[in-house]
């Protein structure tokens, strides 16, 4: 990138603006070694700080990764397309598939953490739920985990009236999983709402996805309605924003 004397943004800015773009241009490909801290010192004239700076802008972006005593390499991790429409469709569930199944193709994913319990509904969650007073609701906590890197936080909350004694209540909900079971016991899921936006994460968050800090993270939480527009379950989920490709492919 050219290095005009009009150009405003700080050192460490371009510098890394030029890595990026060598990047995207196959200069360097995933997995690739990128210039250390000497390197970017000695290339642009600048102080070790603004180098680091540099190479910590591809990391917070999720562009690149550290690797300890060897230095930063492209991250080699190809991110998941979400397919937000095809995967909760019945089709999938109800034919004893996972909704993961639309996105993931052939690649390993493994929920590494479930913990389910049932607790006093959150207020927000009861409102939605339109629970009574004392109602409980079945809570369940899962790290989804693709081809090693973690890249989802979920935990879903249903009315433990609703899936008392099913599956739902144990780690493994069986085939088609929470949206086969409810079918199953007559609140068969028929629209979805999903609510999206971004943040930060928080310090537990960035540990959970082995992110750094700087790399921000999309809320999703989606609310699944039975007949009659009955909500049977919320779901809040943490995506790691630098594993996500977001897509909603609908008629006009």
């Amino acid at each position: 990138m050219a290095n005009t004397d009009d150009d405003r943004r700080p050192k460490y800015q371009r510098i890394a603006d030029s890595l990026r773009e060598a990047i995207q241009s196959g200069e360097y490909g995933p997995g690739d070694r990128l210039p250390g801290e000497n390197d970017l010192m000695a290339a642009h004239g600048v102080a070790r700080m603004t180098a680091r700076q540099a190479l910590s802008v591809l990391k917070d972006e999720g562009v690149a990764e550290s690797r300890k005593g060897a230095g930063v390499f492209v991250r080699s991790f190809r991110p998941l397309r979400r397919r937000g429409i095809q995967r909760l469709s019945q089709e999938q569930w109800g034919s004893g598939r996972s909704i993961w199944s639309a996105d993931i193709e052939n690649r390993t994913l493994v929920v590494d953490q479930v913990a389910v319990s049932e607790e006093a509904a959150p207020e927000r969650i009861g409102q939605v739920l339109d629970l009574g007073d004392g109602e409980t609701v079945c809570v369940r906590r899962r790290r989804f985990v693709l081809d090693g890197k973690p890249v989802l936080l979920a935990t879903s909350y249903l009315p433990t009236s609703v899936v008392a004694g099913s599956a739902i209540t144990q780690e493994d909900t069986g085939p088609g999983g929470t949206y086969a079971r409810l079918a199953e016991l007559g609140y068969k899921p028929v629209h979805f709402r999903e609510e999206i936006r971004s943040r930060m994460p928080t310090k537990d968050e960035a540990e959970q996805l082995s992110i750094s800090a700087g790399t921000p993270v999309i809320l999703i939480c989606r609310t699944a309605f039975a007949d009659e527009g009955r909500p049977v379950e919320i779901n809040e989920m943490t995506l790691d924003a630098a594993s996500y490709i977001l897509e909603y492919d609908f008629d006009a």
